[in-house]
């Protein structure tokens, strides 16, 4: 009886090295139940046909798994709960069919990062904020068997000659694993969470990202085709917003996206999704950005959307850009729109091509309209912080003007950023472009407040 205690102190929500007695019953008991769930994982394997299993509903699925695990259980003749009975089962099924102790931080909406750090230290995010679960484990072998099932999904692999990858989930949930030599102390897992339904626009403007005003400007600025880059840190929420500026592409436009794992969920009827590949065990086979950039312009696109500039695709992207293929979209990590023009120069020489720093930047300046700067604050809330516009050339430098900025003035009694949106006065070049196409901007618009 004492190991049903246990077990309905875990079903309860105990965390499994909780003991105020001090004599390990409790830690006893999380280690019985893992091997309790281990014996029945074992035993279902041996019994059921998995290619059969593939045809059924996930209902069907259930109850034959419910079936069998009821089978096996009574020939153990463990006195558990329906309860616990019914906990055991939907663990058994995520290691079968799921990712094991991961899947109920995945059903989580509230979670948008889980990160494994070791087979027994797993936090997640919510709401910007950093927090420890109670969720583990058994031990590395259990947490590299998860991995492995991520990464085979989509093609790649990981293994001691190829330590580290990047994957993504179903849900277009972006996976990042990297495991012994080069992680100390295990297997480490991230990953970032867009959810089945990605957010749109009027979503990001009620958490307060942005204002209806500035949505709308960006809407026409898309609409007439203005070529525009999305600038920010890690988890600043670039992705998010290339989303939904990309849902303001026609519909009668055909769309080719370039990403190193596809996670951009486009709404268009036309869309051509292309992704990276890495190299095969003997290092051959690689696709990088810059190849499916290439191969993109001879695929007859109206727009290419590439998920991050990182590397030598930069100057492709740019020429692009400069040669017919207007209205194009990406993300680059930098902490200001001046650092992302300094950035992509950076991409450019690491190609290898010779050019003078003048021509980099006549190529940046002629290819790149609008730099939408996005920040995770503080308090953990996602802001466009900056909308500046790029103008020309002045000598060697490139000019830009700042429209619109999120003016921070202080934070409250509970932590949170105080701040608002203002437009700065001055009236943007490409107006007379949106006028072109169709759309006006009031004069008030763009009076400084």
């Amino acid at each position: 009886m004492a190991l049903r205690e246990r077990l309905i102190r875990e079903s309860a929500g105990f965390p499994p090295n909780s003991n105020s007695n001090g004599n390990g019953a409790d830690a006893g008991g999380a280690q019985s139940f893992q091997e309790m769930k281990s014996r029945l994982h074992r035993a279902l394997i041996n019994r059921m046909d998995l290619t059969k299993l593939s045809a059924l509903s996930p209902e069907q699925v259930h109850a034959e798994v419910s079936r069998l695990a009821e089978s096996v259980l009574a020939q153990e003749a463990m006195p558990l709960s329906t309860a616990e009975r019914d906990r055991l089962v939907n663990d058994v099924q995520h290691e079968l069919f799921g990712l094991g102790p991961l899947e109920p931080l995945l059903a989580d909406s509230t979670i948008s990062d889980i990160l494994v750090n070791s087979h027994g230290t797993i936090y997640v995010e919510r709401r910007g904020k950093l927090e420890i679960t109670n969720v583990a484990f058994k031990d590395d072998e259990h947490l590299m068997r998860v991995i492995e099932r991520i990464v085979s999904s989509v093609g790649r692999r990981i293994d001691e000659s190829s330590p580290m990858v990047d994957a993504r989930l179903r849900d277009g949930s972006r996976v990042n694993a990297i495991i012994p030599p080069l992680s100390i102390d295990g297997p480490v897992l991230s990953i970032r969470r867009f959810g089945a339904e990605p957010l749109r626009m009027n979503a990001l403007i009620e958490n307060k990202a942005l204002t209806k005003d500035i949505a709308d400007m960006l809407q026409m600025c898309v609409s007439a085709r203005l070529n525009v880059l999305i600038s920010g840190g890690t988890g600043a929420g670039k992705t998010t917003l290339l989303n939904a500026l990309s849902a303001y592409i026609p519909e009668d436009e055909r769309i080719v996206t370039i990403e190193d794992s596809a996670e951009l969920q486009l709404q268009q009827p036309h869309v051509v999704r292309l992704e990276t590949r890495p190299p095969n065990i003997e290092s051959r086979g690689e696709v990088t950005q810059r190849d499916l950039v290439r191969n993109a312009l001879r695929m007859r696109p109206d727009r290419i959307v590439i998920g991050e500039v990182r590397g030598g695709e930069a100057i492709d992207m740019l020429q692009a850009m400069n040669t017919g293929h207007d209205g194009s979209l990406t993300t680059v990590h930098a902490n200001t729109p001046r650092d992302a023009l300094t950035r992509l120069e950076t991409m450019i020489q690491m190609t290898g091509m010779r050019l003078s720093d003048r021509a980099m930047r006549q190529q940046i300046a002629a290819a790149i309209n609008l730099v939408v700067q996005v920040a995770r604050l503080s308090d953990g809330t996602r802001r466009v912080t900056s909308i500046s516009e790029i103008t020309g050339m002045e000598g060697e430098t490139i000019t830009m003007q700042e429209i619109f900025q999120y003016e921070r003035t202080g934070v409250d009694s509970s932590g949170m950023v105080i701040g608002r949106f203002r437009p700065t006065g001055i009236r943007p070049r490409f107006a007379e472009r949106l006028k072109t196409s169709g759309f006006t901007l009031p004069r008030i618009f763009f009076e400084e407040v």
